[in-house]
């Protein structure tokens, strides 16, 4: 009875460690892909306003609008004629300027965002070639962007998709380790078992199929206890900051990041299992 309770303590403490650790891998996952979303989100608000000629025409501006929505790197394109500029501009003064003025200064201008996923590496030539093609029309005045915004929120993205690469290569090789411990802890503890079925002259095979069938268990169980885990962390922390992290947009990934947890859990474990319970038959 005391060797059951025995077994079934190191049982639970193996699948406990191993949900631990691959929490803490499913979450930087999780981190990482936030990061992304984030940083990708950002990227596309940014807006280049094409500033048109107050003498442009609604045919020309459209005509222009057409063109630029052909692209395959942009996303959507706006035109925004003086009228509109207008009411936005009155909207947001609280006051209708235009008739302090006794005119419409403003002028009419497109608003366009590129599909950051389609844009090349070198985004920034493309981008400057975009501008430099819209300037050589005779009745656009000019292309305004935040330069400044656009080259900082690429320094920031690429310096933080390195530091989480490395990072989760760390844990990766962590979680390696520990589960590999914990899985050696768990068969060494049933090394006398091995050791009364090699006398009675079973195979190796024989013998660790068991064990292997054991540890998928093992990440598995490991793996889905840790999926739960990263889901209840995101609702609470979602309810504590009032912050949307179980949209239905996020499912996909959350779905794939799941079971790349329960995966590598698996694998580990069997690999694990495998070369310890090797070792145990030769020496047995």
């Amino acid at each position: 009875m005391k060797n059951k309770v025995n077994l079934w303590g190191t049982q639970g403490a193996t699948i406990l460690g191993i949900s631990l650790v691959l929490f803490m891998l499913g979450l930087l996952l999780t981190i990482e892909y936030h990061s992304y979303r984030l940083t990708h989100d950002a990227q596309e608000r940014i807006t280049y306003k094409v500033d048109l000629s107050p003498d442009a025409s609604d045919s020309l501006a459209t005509a222009l609008r057409d063109d630029i929505a052909k692209m395959a790197v942009v996303k959507h394109v706006d035109y925004i004629s003086k009228e509109q500029a207008a009411e936005i501009f009155a909207e947001d003064l609280g006051e209708d300027f235009v008739g302090f003025v006794g005119y419409n200064p403003l002028y009419p201008s497109l608003m366009v965002n590129f599909n950051v996923n389609l844009l090349p590496d070198n985004s920034s030539d493309l981008l400057d070639n975009f501008c430099d093609e819209m300037r050589r029309h005779d009745f656009v005045t000019g292309v305004a962007y935040q330069e400044n915004v656009v080259s900082e929120l690429r320094e920031v993205f690429f310096k933080l998709s390195w530091f989480l690469i490395v990072f989760m290569a760390l844990l990766l090789i962590i979680t390696i380790v520990l589960i590999s411990s914990l899985i050696r802890i768990a068969i060494f503890s049933r090394r006398d078992t091995i050791a009364t079925m090699r006398l009675v002259g079973a195979t190796s095979s024989f013998i660790a199929r068991p064990f292997r069938l054991r540890s998928i268990a093992y990440g598995a169980i490991g793996g889905l206890i840790a999926d739960c885990l990263v889901f209840v962390t995101l609702w609470a922390f979602g309810n504590e900051f009032g912050v949307s992290l179980l949209d239905r947009v996020h499912l996909p990934w959350y779905a794939l990041i799941s079971a790349a947890i329960v995966l590598v859990g698996i694998v580990i474990c069997y690999l694990a299992t495998a070369i310890t319970v090797r070792r145990h038959i030769a020496r047995a």
